[in-house]
């Protein structure tokens, strides 16, 4: 009876909810899941995303690749471009947009010749390349126990404008389409010829090969000035020089065309060229349809430094890639030979390949591009010297990891069944150590992308070819060491981008090991 009691009152505390009716027919099926089984790359993907320096550095990859992928397409420069006149001209992000930097200018310091020199340029033309004068001062020296007093000027210089003017030596058809582009555009683009011979006390033209120095000046190269304050020109009139254009301000030719003393704007010399005096900012608009515009400057050459680079690391990221995937196919090859049969064979390939590690990659690479550059070429040759060797990094880490997982359950299992070595390898073997291999392919890219850089820098090969345009960021860095006082932008721009490459990739490669590491799998979430 107690019994009965105190079994009805434990089963009335108990909530009707907590029942379940029993299947009648008392058979137990499996439901259906009601989630998507992961796969390997989707699960790889989410410990990827999971590393947020991994991703960040696999961006800027993809940015610094899109970048020297279509950099070219859409600059209006390629790397065959070379323009003298424009050599280590300052960056400048457009002709339109001013933000007060970028803006091809630099801060200066120059004596009052050269101050005027750059003067005399706006005063002609129109366009100044003194943009902005800060200060005027006086500096005294001592030289032979004498004092020199110097007038000196503190302004920005636009490096584009301080071209100036340029002598140039152009068939009759050329001068006469030149004297109908100004006569359609009003743009002056032929000034007059200086005179080159010393006219009176003082008037003389230190060069005759600049064609910026239309003005008399002084023995200290200073402009000498009428009594108004304005520069006292130098033209050469008479002559016939088959003109007939736009005319400078203070021509007599613009009242009289058959005047005597009327500006001389062309001189007709040997072979029937006209040899005539242009500004070039505006000679090169009439040549392109565009203003002078470098994104990253110029180099010494007057190649556009943007092209160049992204030209030069598009070569350096193919070069890594090919390496990469060669050392990894040999490596992979001969580390699973070796780590999977062992044994005599592991002996054999183990002493052989410890042979040619000991071989300097330096001594490799100076050696190729001595005796085969001049047959295959510099680029086959590099490549070579990077696979002679490059292998057995690669080999040596196939090996450990084809130890440590051949002795595993699952291998020994699938061996019982009946399972073929290559089987084995391919399917229980290669996947558990994706994660290492993939990991070591990715951080020797940035490796082989340094040691091209270095060789090319130091000159060991030559990488630079402007008629083809095949250059490497290490031949641009080396090409700019000589201005790195004076033209900084010449090595700022490759070596942020070999930094980026360098940083970017080894994210990127710890991202892909935690990624692919299989002791991870199912810890996602």
């Amino acid at each position: 009876m107690n019994e009965n009691v105190s079994k009805n009152v434990l089963y009335e505390d108990i909530p009707e909810s907590s029942f379940e009716f029993a299947k009648r027919d008392g058979a137990i099926r499996d439901k259906k899941l009601s989630t998507r089984p992961v796969g390997f790359f989707r699960g790889a993907w989410r410990r990827f995303a999971k590393n947020k320096s991994s991703v960040v550095g696999m961006v800027i990859i993809i940015i610094l690749a899109l970048f020297s992928a279509f950099a070219p397409v859409i600059s209006s420069y390629k790397t065959t471009d070379i323009n003298g006149n424009y050599q280590k001209v300052l960056p400048k992000l457009s002709t339109k947009i001013n933000l007060g930097f970028w803006n091809g200018t630099k801060k200066t310091t120059q004596n009052k010749g050269t101050y005027e020199y750059y003067c005399a340029i706006g005063a002609e033309s129109g366009r100044s390349p003194v943009v902005k004068t800060y200060r005027e001062y006086t500096t005294t020296v001592i030289v032979a126990n004498q004092e020199k007093t110097s007038v000196m000027y503190d302004f920005r210089l636009d490096s584009y404008y301080a071209v100036g003017y340029k002598f140039l030596e152009i068939s009759k058809d050329d001068y006469l389409a030149l004297q109908a582009y100004q006569n359609e555009t009003g743009i002056q683009v032929i000034y007059p010829m200086p005179k080159t011979s010393q006219q009176g006390t003082g008037d003389k033209m230190f060069d005759s090969t600049d064609a910026n120095y239309w003005y008399a000046t002084n023995a200290k190269g200073e402009a000498r000035r009428d009594e108004n304050g304005n520069y006292i020109p130098l033209y050469k009139t008479t002559g016939t020089d088959a003109y007939e254009s736009l005319r400078l301000a203070g021509d007599p030719g613009i009242q009289n065309p058959e005047a005597e003393n009327r500006y001389r704007y062309g001189e007709l010399v040997q072979g029937g060229l006209y040899r005539v005096r242009v500004c070039y900012y505006d000679y090169h608009i009439y040549l392109t349809g565009k203003e002078p515009c470098y994104i990253f400057g110029a180099t010494g050459t007057g190649q556009d430094l943007m092209v160049l680079i992204a030209s030069g690391m598009r070569f350096s990221l193919l070069l890594g890639l090919c390496v990469a995937a060669i050392n990894f196919l040999i490596g992979g090859i001969y580390g699973a030979i070796e780590g999977y049969y062992g044994g005599a064979i592991d002996l054999v390939l183990e002493r052989i390949s410890d042979i040619l590690s000991g071989i300097p990659f330096m001594v490799v690479a100076i050696l190729f591009n001595l005796h085969i550059a001049d047959k295959t070429g510099p680029v086959l040759a590099l490549l070579f010297a990077f696979v002679l060797t490059g292998w057995i990094g690669m080999a040596s880490t196939v090996r450990m990891q084809f130890y440590r997982y051949k002795k595993q359950e699952y291998v020994l299992a699938a061996r019982t069944l009946g399972a073929k070595d290559r089987r084995i390898i391919l399917k229980h073997i290669y996947p558990n150590a994706l994660g290492t291999l993939v990991t070591s392919m990715a951080l020797s890219i940035p490796s082989i992308v340094f040691s091209e850089s270095m060789l090319s820098y130091l000159g060991i090969i030559n990488l630079d070819d402007p008629a083809s345009g095949l250059t490497s960021l290490g031949t641009i860095l080396a090409n700019g060491k000589s201005s790195l006082s004076t033209y900084p932008h010449l090595i700022l721009f490759p070596a942020l981008v070999i930094s980026l490459l360098m940083i970017s990739f080894n994210l990127f490669g710890n991202g892909l090991r935690d990624a692919f590491n299989p002791s991870l799998r199912g810890t996602e979430d």
